[in-house]
């Protein structure tokens, strides 16, 4: 949970803790003995008392393992063979894929993935457990971000075994053996993702066993996954009592499978008296100074009673501020009169570029959609607030005068950045001011894709000289290559690598001087230069071109 920064006092001399008075300049062996008032030695760290994970062999655990094969199947027909580990059971879902390094509990228990099979692009997994069931005091798991396990099978290139990490009680697999969800490890996970962004999420099934049939494909966003994740009555959160604070403002947040961190922040951070209620709930006749829309699976035009009772509250009072994340920014849309689409693959990670509208300032966020909103669509009086760098989707919206606003990223996070945290203060202090609100945001131009780079060398040298620029330039060409973007290479020297036949598209052994460099500009016609692999040389041509305004 986010915890905001406190100060503190400059800490003493590591390794121990001041009884009083001024530190001894002398050694603290002798100072122990000698010297009152006096530093005592701290005693050594000890983690915290949790139930200690059983010493496993992991050689012998994974010899067990491969004993029983498990299938990754998808309905077009592709296939990967690993082994099993988890639950020995067979399901089908959506499969998807997710590029989060760190934070597999969090991402296993995030209600967004109900009903799919989450691919793990990081390629090793497991390795530092699982924490227990303990609770808060409000009776939510503190280190988890729903009531179970949502995805209906996990996909991993590598598993490992054995969990080193303090606050781990079990494994991986043990947990997934105890909510009923398989596993497979031993995969290509590299290959699938790159075959889901480039044909999209597909159906697919695990299949555990070496003759277990392939279950029926089941297409999840078929279903209302909101109804199925959501609370099933209102529950209300009394942030902890501050001496000399007036009344916590009242918010309520429509539950559309809420992650558990949102409500910390509301009551941790926020400190505001939290209701919470389910996603067909009638709020509409309630009292209450802000609205909140969680994030949440599926499909969102299937959470039709959310909508409308959206629709009908911000018609009866449009000074009321309203919040929504992920699921409820599309919901927000819909309520407005705007259009969603389902994503080729979707975003799911911690480490997507988001660009703020009102400064141009780009922030990495944690994401889980598959949905977006359509911008082209948004009607009069809403504006586009936020943008995905990546692929140019609609990342947050607002309205020109009215206190609403919604955003498809996770400000809470967990796991995750916490860059744009910010957002949830902002809110507040929407909530608590009764002022109009005007916004003004810039035009945020993507970058076009290139077709063509033209890649300055480093011109004539003497063997032995500068050879960090022939290596760099020859890997930036390489580069290129990886992105099917044509190279056009400016260099005089024939006795480099860069120069080597069948490395760069196309070669000019002319000098590299602005006269010359401009006349293979007019003739090749890139959509950009490189001028950091060629040394000064090349850095100069650069610095004359651009004032003359090549």
């Amino acid at each position: 949970a986010f915890s905001p920064a406190i100060p503190t006092a400059r800490p003493p001399p590591r390794g121990s803790v001041r009884s009083g008075g001024p530190p001894c300049v002398v050694c603290r062996a002798l100072c122990a003995l000698r010297c009152a008032p006096r530093w005592r030695m701290a005693p050594s760290f000890e983690p915290p008392e949790r139930a200690a994970l059983s010493e496993l062999n992991e050689f012998t655990a994974w010899e067990e393992a491969t004993k029983n094969p498990a299938e990754l199947r998808l309905r077009t027909g592709e296939s990967w063979t690993g082994w099993n580990f988890g639950a020995s059971v067979s399901v089908a879902g959506e499969v998807v894929f997710a590029t989060g390094m760190v934070g597999y509990p969090e991402s296993l228990t995030d209600p967004s993935f109900a009903g799919q099979i989450l691919v793990m692009t990081y390629p090793l997994v497991g390795n530092y457990g699982v924490p227990n069931d303990e609770a808060d005091e409000y009776g939510l798991p503190l280190h988890f971000e729903g009531a179970r396990i949502y995805p209906v099978a996990v996909v991993v290139s590598e598993y490992s075994f054995a969990a080193s990490h303090y606050a781990a009680t079990r494994s991986l697999a043990k947990w997934l053996q105890e909510q009923r969800v398989p596993g497979i490890f031993g995969v290509d996970t590299r290959a699938i993702t790159k075959l889901l962004r480039n044909g999209g999420s597909a159906l697919g099934a695990v299949i555990v066993g070496r003759s277990s049939p392939c279950p029926a494909w089941d297409d999840p966003n078929q279903r209302n996954l909101v109804a199925e994740v959501s609370v099933k009555e209102p529950r209300c959160f009394e942030p902890p009592a501050e001496e000399g604070k007036g009344p916590a403002v009242r918010i309520l947040a429509v539950d559309c499978g809420m992650k558990y961190n949102i409500i910390r922040f509301f009551i941790h951070h926020l400190r505001v008296r939290l209701k919470v209620v389910p996603w067909d709930y009638d709020f509409t006749n309630e009292e209450f100074d802000g609205l909140f829309i969680s994030n949440g699976p599926g499909n969102p035009e299937s959470c039709e009673a959310t909508i409308r009772h959206l629709r009908k509250i911000m018609e009866q009072r449009p000074s009321l501020p309203i919040f929504g994340i992920c699921l409820g920014h599309q919901l927000l849309a819909l309520a407005a009169g705007a259009k969603t689409y389902k994503m080729k693959f979707g975003n799911r990670g911690v480490n997507q570029p988001c660009v703020d509208l009102r400064t141009g300032r780009c922030y990495i966020t944690s994401q889980n959609h598959g949905f977006a909103v359509d911008e082209a669509s948004l009607p009069a009086g809403w504006t586009p607030l936020f943008t995905n760098a990546n692929d140019g989707s609609n990342e947050g919206i607002a309205h020109s005068q009215r206190p609403w606003l919604s955003v498809q990223f996770h400000p809470e996070a967990c796991c995750g950045p916490v860059d744009t945290a910010f957002l949830f203060d902002d809110y507040l202090t929407m909530v608590r001011s009764s002022q109009c609100h005007f916004l003004t945001t810039i035009t945020y131009k993507h970058p076009h894709q290139l077709s063509r780079v033209l890649v300055l060398g480093s011109g004539g040298l003497t063997i032995g000289q500068a050879g960090e620029f022939d290596y760099s330039g020859s890997q930036a060409i390489k580069a290129l290559r990886e992105q099917h973007v044509q190279s056009v290479l400016i260099n005089p020297n024939i006795a480099t690598v860069q120069t080597s036949k069948g490395l760069a598209d196309q070669i000019y052994f002319v000098p590299v001087t602005p006269e010359f460099v401009t006349k293979v500009i007019e003739k090749v016609r890139p959509d950009g230069l490189f001028a950091a692999f060629g040394g000064q040389t090349a850095l100069n041509c650069a610095i004359a071109l651009h004032k003359d305004g090549t």
